[in-house]
């Protein structure tokens, strides 16, 4: 009889189930802390020469991304930005120079008064007055913006405000005004323009357009285009049947979470991303 070889192990037979091995959870993500999570906010400048500087180049990208919206008619529009230095002077676009090829070498200083104190070309004399006025009665406000975009005329054309039917149209809500009459040019219809806008930050001027202001430029332009806009959506709305307002409450406590100076800086970063592109080349 063969011998069994000892070195050889009898297979052994395993349960009929097995369980698997338990699978260890990976660790969730630490949350980033608050302070090392990047947030634009308005920069703060040592000196006067940093200031103006800073102002003229956003200045300068605001006046092209208004020209690449088409937000310019003709030789009309205008945005001025206060001096940080220089006690009622103010910066200004020159008069028939397209916006959207303008750069902060091509501003213009001008005096209260609409006399050129820096630069080699004229000012629109006559629309300056308004933005002279309103920075003379504002002393708080940085930037005028004036130029001509469609839906804005179009609700002037109507003689109405915006109404608060959407979340952005609320940060307008009873937060400006209507000039319910034409407005023409010279100093006389310049100071009810003044007058008209008061302590808010926009201005309806019937059968004309659209007005707005702001600590800055940045926040001054926002207000352009998102009254702009808000103009468009109401038109639209109205057009198509009976818009609902948002009720009085509602509309004010979005207007304060949305409607400061603060929140248009915030909101305008990536327009301004997109006006700070180079200028295109024509050749």
């Amino acid at each position: 009889m063969p011998d069994r070889p000892a070195s050889v192990p009898l297979p052994v037979p395993l349960p009929a189930s097995v369980p698997a091995p338990a699978s260890v959870p990976a660790p969730a993500p630490a949350p980033v802390p608050v302070e090392r999570l990047g947030f634009e906010m308005p920069p703060v400048h040592d000196t006067v020469e940093a200031a103006r500087a800073h102002r003229k180049e956003r200045l300068a990208g605001a006046l092209r991304l208004l020209g690449r919206l088409g937000y310019e008619d003709g030789v009309a529009g205008q945005i001025t930005a206060r001096d940080p230095e220089f006690e009622d002077c103010y910066w200004v676009n020159p008069f028939g120079r397209a916006f959207a090829a303008l750069t902060a070498d091509d501003l213009l200083l001008v005096d209260g008064d609409g006399r050129v104190v820096r630069g080699g070309r004229r000012v629109n004399q006559l629309a300056f007055a308004v933005h002279a006025a309103v920075h003379r009665r504002r002393p708080e406000v940085v930037a005028v913006v004036r130029a001509q975009a469609p839906y804005g005329r179009a609700l002037a054309a109507l003689g109405e405000l915006l109404a608060p039917v959407t979340q952005e149209a609320c940060a307008f809500y009873e937060d400006h005004a209507l000039l319910d009459e034409f407005a023409g040019e010279g100093d006389a219809d310049a100071a009810r323009i003044a007058l008209a806008l008061g302590p808010y930050k926009a201005l309806i001027l019937r059968n004309r357009g659209l007005l707005t202001v702001g600590d800055s430029v940045d926040a001054a332009a926002w207000w352009f285009i998102a009254a702009e806009r808000a103009a468009q959506v109401q038109l639209i709305a109205r057009s198509a049947g009976k818009p609902v307002p948002i009720e009085h409450r509602a509309a004010v406590a979005t207007r304060e979470r949305f409607g400061s100076d603060l929140a248009a800086w915030v909101s305008y970063q990536p327009l301004a991303d997109e006006a700070a592109r180079p200028v295109a080349s024509t050749s």
